[in-house]
């Protein structure tokens, strides 16, 4: 265990946050029109110690989902409170601090959406992702996994999958890791979250994930580390696959940097996003781009947020010599993209 008073006889960085809400949820799947079936949510300072904690059952008004795995059945829940009826107590939590989880952007995009569909918008500015975190700090672990961090720091998982609990030992991790980042000088890896402003509860988005047995290794939380964000760690993604109609122009090729892209471009995004990821895909092909799921020499852009991490995606676009921009040049190459190159005669 690291010892938090050497910390304490140094300077603590002038730019860090003054304050952390970490939070888990637990819902009735991984697809954009899943809900969340309960929260938790742990008040921090700014040096990491607890203030207090919170949690809350929510009604999904709908099936529970996989109930094998985070045990609220729909009777349990049936008496519950609506998002709506929590959100306002929720945000008092999240207001003026950033959001904390594993696998951040699974737990931002759920309650982004739910506030959306409750015609509000959640107070948090900023997350942080733990795997990221993690990653800064080179720690030894065998995966990204909740328990790996969890056993590194010796905190003990009580109930794996219920909400209070998951919440308590990221918090009981974050607060070592925090530390350590501090004495060490690391930049934390801050996100920006930006408030969802377009939802639909559209019937053509497919369901996915909980196709398995009750005795399987299903999730109602998306495998930490998983290809959503961190890696190959996990043979699905949270984020619910799309069709989307071909492309209509041809392939240029390669972005050159300092040129502005060109409709047809095939561009991959790989890791977390500050949009939404699925609005940032929307965007690029209605901008006349291709949305690419994998890396291949076809590739005309990358685009992530951690050019170091071994994810397939970077490790391809490297063998390749594919070019690399992170989210932010990305929208801005986005405003001004040349049109297709005529036809040949």
């Amino acid at each position: 265990m690291l010892d938090d008073r050497t910390t304490a006889a140094t300077a603590w960085p002038d730019a860090y946050p003054q304050g952390y809400a970490v939070v888990d949820v637990e819902t009735t799947g991984l697809a954009r029109d899943d809900r969340i079936v309960s929260a938790a949510v742990y008040r921090l300072d700014a040096r990491g110690e607890v203030e207090d904690h919170w949690y809350t059952l929510v009604n999904p008004e709908r099936d529970p989902g996989p109930v094998w795995i985070h045990g609220l059945t729909g009777d349990m829940l049936h008496g519950a409170p609506l998002f709506g009826d929590i959100a306002g107590e929720l945000s008092e939590r999240l207001d003026g601090r950033v959001l904390v989880a594993h696998n951040a952007i699974f737990d931002w995009s759920m309650i982004a959406r739910e506030y959306a569909r409750a015609e509000r918008t959640a107070p948090t500015r900023q997350r942080l992702c733990t795997i990221a975190l993690a990653k800064e700090l080179r720690l030894p672990l065998p995966n990204h996994r909740l328990e790996s961090l969890a056993a590194h720091f010796g905190v003990v998982q009580q109930r794996a999958h219920h909400a209070l609990d998951d919440a308590r030992v990221l918090a009981e991790a974050f607060r070592p890791s925090l530390h350590a980042a501090a004495r060490a000088g690391v930049r934390l890896p801050l996100l920006e979250c930006r408030p969802l402003t377009e939802w639909s509860d559209s019937p053509a988005v497919p369901r996915i994930g909980y196709q398995a047995s009750p005795g399987s290794r299903g999730a109602a939380h998306p495998p930490y580390g998983s290809p959503s964000s961190y890696g190959s760690y996990g043979q699905r993604s949270w984020r619910p696959s799309r069709k989307r109609p071909a492309c209509p122009h041809p392939n240029p090729g390669r972005y050159e940097p300092g040129k502005p892209l060109m409709q047809g471009m095939r561009v991959a995004i790989s890791g977390d996003t500050s949009v939404d990821r699925e609005l940032l895909e929307d965007r690029a092909i209605e901008a006349g781009l291709h949305i690419a799921t994998s890396v291949s020499r076809l590739t005309s852009l990358l685009v992530t947020n951690d050019p170091d991490a071994a994810t397939s995606k970077v490790v391809k676009a490297r063998s390749y010599g594919t070019p690399v921009v992170d989210e932010a040049a990305f929208t801005q190459l986005l405003r001004d993209v040349a049109p297709a190159a005529p036809p040949a005669d």
